[in-house]
């Protein structure tokens, strides 16, 4: 990236996580908010020096540099206020701690960013409470950004972060990478986490958003990590890896320039990133390795196959028997809704029909939206009746306009037949 033409919010975004990373290390997690307090000041700071006197020609060097004069400062102001209120549990000997060594080398950061991960990935907090702090402490979101993504108020948002806080005092949870043998069971709730992140920027609830790249590529960026650290490059990291990027090569087809969604036939296949595909394939391979068959490994194959347009029953095939391994290793209605998609294009209308009708799931627009295109040209009042109640459920603006957009083809459609 180029220093010389990034916005501060550019730079709040890339440094903010890995200075608070550092920080938390010396200091230690029950004082995250001293971290994240520095950091913020950092930034205050910047924007009112730069505002008068422009950006300096290495603005990351500046940021580091005031960062690290703010802790030491930090520290110094910490062992004034130990002296005046212990002054008789320690002598001056002990009180006289050693100035800190502040360092913001590429290798520090990359350390304490995965001592950090897996700090906040701990079993002891709440899933929702890991994708909060992930995307505070781990991505820099601003506690707005954090509310929108949840559909929620930043109240709300600082409560649950708060909370989130204590119990990693509560806990004494630490910063460290977990010993060899224990690894390979924290590690999957790592990958759950960074999954639930991607995930979230993929299929975005955010009521103006569809898709959140940068939720999707700071997801991107923590599994990479995994994969760069020896202990942790894992079979089902790299097929995590090799999910991610075959979902993210096809982001510019998949959104118009007025955020608007492109349904996956639709897309325009040249603006497919066939650099980010061929990464896929060569994490995929990389995959492969081991005995060990996670959902991931799965989904990163179903994901390979979307990566070619050819609309083929051989294709289709493939998919559905995919899911139907899916199913049995880790079920969930929405992958028995995408099998049952697989089975329509595989084995035509009639046999999904059937299926779906089993789902009954009757909270689930996609749902309501997939019997809609199953009974297309069958039963149209069928059709209208499941694309209305699909309309009803979506909860975002684009998902309405894409419904209406549905239901006008399909009166068209009647229109012409009648």
């Amino acid at each position: 990236m180029d220093e010389q033409n990034i916005s501060l919010k550019d730079l709040y975004r890339q440094e903010f996580s890995r200075m608070v990373a550092v920080i938390s290390n010396l200091f230690g997690l029950e004082h995250i908010e001293i971290a994240e307090d520095i950091v913020s000041e950092t930034f205050l700071q910047a924007t009112e020096t730069w505002e008068q006197k422009g950006i300096p020609p290495n603005p990351v060097a500046w940021l580091y540099a005031v960062a690290k004069q703010k802790t030491l400062y930090n520290f110094r102001r910490n062992k004034i206020f130990t002296k005046k209120i212990i002054p008789n549990i320690k002598s001056k000997g002990e009180i006289a701690l050693q100035q800190p060594d502040i360092n913001f080398s590429e290798q520090d950061i990359k350390d304490s960013q995965l001592q950090m991960l897996f700090a906040v990935c701990n079993p002891a907090i709440a899933n929702e409470a890991q994708i909060g702090l992930a995307l505070r402490i781990l991505c820099g979101f601003g506690i707005d950004e954090i509310a929108e993504a949840f559909l929620s108020n930043k109240e709300t948002i600082n409560k649950r972060l708060f909370r989130a806080k204590e119990k990693l005092r509560e806990e004494k949870i630490v910063m460290e990478m977990p010993a060899a043998n224990e690894i390979a069971v924290r590690v999957d709730n790592v990958l759950h986490i960074l999954y639930l992140l991607f995930s979230e920027g993929y299929y975005s609830k955010t009521q103006n958003q569809v898709l959140r790249k940068d939720l999707c590529t700071e997801a991107l960026r923590m599994a990479m990590m995994l994969a760069e650290y020896n202990p942790t490059n894992l079979p089902k990291v790299n097929a995590l890896i090799a999910l991610m990027c075959f979902h993210s090569s096809r982001f510019e087809a998949r959104q118009t320039t007025e955020n608007d969604f492109i349904l996956y036939e639709k897309q325009n296949e040249t603006l497919w990133n066939i650099d980010l595909i061929n990464r896929g394939i060569h994490y995929l391979n990389l995959s492969a390795q081991g005995d060990e068959l996670t959902s991931y490994h799965l989904e990163a194959q179903i994901a390979f196959h979307h990566c070619s347009k050819d609309d083929i029953p051989q294709k289709w095939e493939s998919i559905l028997q995919l899911y139907n391994q899916l199913l049995i290793l880790n079920y969930s209605p929405s992958v028995a809704l995408n099998r049952t998609y697989a089975l329509y294009k595989a084995n035509g209308r009639e046999e999904a029909i059937t299926q779906a009708e089993k789902l009954r799931l009757e909270n689930n627009h996609f749902y309501f939206l997939l019997l809609g295109e199953l009974y297309k040209g069958i039963d149209n009042e069928k059709s209208k009746l499941n694309l209305e109640k699909a309309y009803a459920l979506a909860k975002t603006e684009t998902e309405k306009q894409d419904i209406r957009i549905n239901l006008n083809q399909l009166q068209s459609l009647t229109k012409k037949y009648e």
